[in-house]
């Protein structure tokens, strides 16, 4: 490509950013780094009865943990600053003149009740359209229907008004969608937009126009909702005199539910209790925090990796990407114009693909990240040892301590059925004699093998017989890690003193039938 690459994702602070919302970032961003060019965020808070305290910082503290890197933004700066929208309102209003001057564009006084009586009206005559367009205008009152006179007095009166984009009556509005190819789209299904509301803030469609156009945005890649909204953005290309710097376009597929009957939605991802956010987003202390991927224990890492995958096939059996892996391979050809239907269990095989390939190292400072949050002493080397013996049996990073949890405290419960199944006299027997053989000494693991096969054979039977029951006694379940292993991290005393503990529980268990 000749001219630098230039894109932008450009949210809404209204709220928590979709999962959709971060893909389209996520794509922007690899494109942008693919061609060696610019990944620019921009703030669209023209909206302002919508705007939601917090939410702006949410969208870059998303961005941060993704590892997409802003080149220019609201924090960056940058040579089009500024970029937030609220902050440009001068620069729409000029354009929006622009055009009423050149007559592509008109004052609209219309009421809120005239509108719907216009609508009402329409749906009577059982009209195909409701909407404001090339044959209702000449019946509202507007700068096309009423004399310049009367125009002017309710401008200087200070009426209030809209202005709305003229669209031609009967012509074809065509653009070439990267993903979609040709999209055509006849002028008599379009609506005279507004373009600047009654308090003098623009809408999407100008402001977004307009800053692509100053910023010498060159792709414009977004979601297919604002495909019905592209030919209105080609015609504003093309009144501003702007149609030879008019960036290409690319409209990303839906996100759909897993069965993939329709989008997927806030609603369907609670049903089915998974995350549909990047992190989690409370507004205040007393909402329900929504679920987010990051405090749901998924890596950074894994999450991207998952969700690249989500609408773009790289074309190969590969589906473990890192960041810079991703940028390489990916191509917008290889965009599917299907929508993707979303996959929680795929998800979670990403993060168990991500934790197994992680060191033991990074593991352990997860682990003490999470012990030192809940005031439970663990230094490096035993974090070290637990993160080894845990790693392939978690799915989520919160498991090292909520697997781990018997290397902290002694079981206060155990498996019932182990306990009626596997506690007889021989079991009492072996436990006596393990714990008092073991008490007091410095043991590997192979120690404990040793110490509890001679345990089982002074009592004439098999370690495969106490097995189960010694692993409940001391952890309080009945399956894990390598229990030779969990005894050399745990320590002798610990482990005499926990197989004193059950046997008195396991006893009384016995007693009680």
């Amino acid at each position: 490509m000749s001219n630098e690459v230039r894109v932008r994702f450009a949210p809404s602070p209204t709220g928590v950013l979709h999962i959709g919302g971060v893909r389209t970032a996520l794509y922007n961003y690899l494109f942008a780094k693919k061609h060696g060019g610019k990944f620019i965020l921009r703030i669209e808070d023209t909206d302002q009865t919508r705007f939601v305290e917090g939410a702006e910082q949410y969208i870059k503290d998303a961005m941060a943990w993704c590892g997409i890197q802003i080149d220019e933004g609201t924090d960056q700066g940058g040579e089009y600053a500024p970029y937030k929208q609220s902050e440009r309102k001068d620069l729409y209003k000029k354009y929006a003149q622009q055009m009423i001057n050149e007559g592509t564009a008109y004052y609209a006084f219309d009421t809120a009740e005239e509108l719907d009586e216009m609508r009402e009206t329409l749906k009577a005559a059982k009209a195909n359209s409701l909407n404001y367009n090339s044959i209702t205008r000449n019946t509202m009152k507007n700068s096309l229907t009423l004399s310049a006179e009367e125009v002017q007095e309710r401008l200087d009166s200070g009426a209030p008004y809209v202005i709305r984009i003229k669209v031609p009556a009967k012509e074809d509005i065509r653009l070439n969608d990267m993903i979609r190819g040709w999209v055509n789209v006849h002028t008599s299904t379009m609506d005279d937009k507004v373009l600047m509301k009654s308090d003098g803030m623009p809408t999407y469609h100008l402001a977004n126009v307009v800053d692509d156009y100053l910023m010498k945005i060159t792709h414009v890649i977004r979601g297919e909702e604002w495909l019905p909204s592209a030919p209105l953005h080609v015609l504003l290309y093309r009144y501003l005199g702007w149609e030879a710097s008019m960036p290409q376009f690319a409209h990303l597929p839906l996100l759909l539910k897993p069965d993939g009957n329709g989008k997927l939605s806030k609603r369907e991802a609670a049903k089915h209790g998974f995350p549909i956010f990047p992190m989690e987003w409370k507004i205040t202390e007393e909402d329900a925090a929504l679920k987010g991927f990051k405090e749901e224990g998924y890596l950074s890492e894994a999450f991207v990796n998952f969700l690249a995958l989500l609408g773009w096939n790289p074309g190969t059996e590969n589906e473990i990407f890192s960041l810079e892996e991703l940028i390489e391979a990916f191509t917008i050809e290889r965009v599917s114009k299907a929508g993707a239907k979303f996959d929680i269990d795929k998800a979670i095989w990403f993060n168990q693909q991500y934790l197994r390939k992680m060191s033991p190292s990074a593991l352990a400072s997860l682990l003490i990240e999470q012990t030192k949050a809940a005031g439970i002493a663990c230094d490096n080397n035993k974090a070290i040892a637990i993160a080894e013996l845990l790693q392939e049996r978690i799915d989520y990073t919160p498991e090292l301590l909520s697997k781990g949890k018997y290397f902290f405290e002694s079981p206060t419960e155990y498996v019932d059925k182990v306990v009626r199944k596997k506690w007889n006299e021989t079991a009492e027997a072996v436990f006596n004699t393990f714990s008092t053989e073991i008490v007091d000494q410095s043991l590997q693991a192979d120690d404990f093998q040793k110490k509890l096969e001679q345990a089982v054979e002074a009592h004439d039977t098999k370690v495969g017989m106490v097995m189960q029951i010694l692993r409940v006694a001391i952890t309080g379940e009945a399956g894990g890690p390598d229990l030779m292993k969990i005894m050399e991290v745990l320590g002798t005393n610990e482990v005499a003193d926990r197989i004193k503990k059950a046997t008195n529980a396991f006893e009384q268990t016995a007693n009680n039938e």
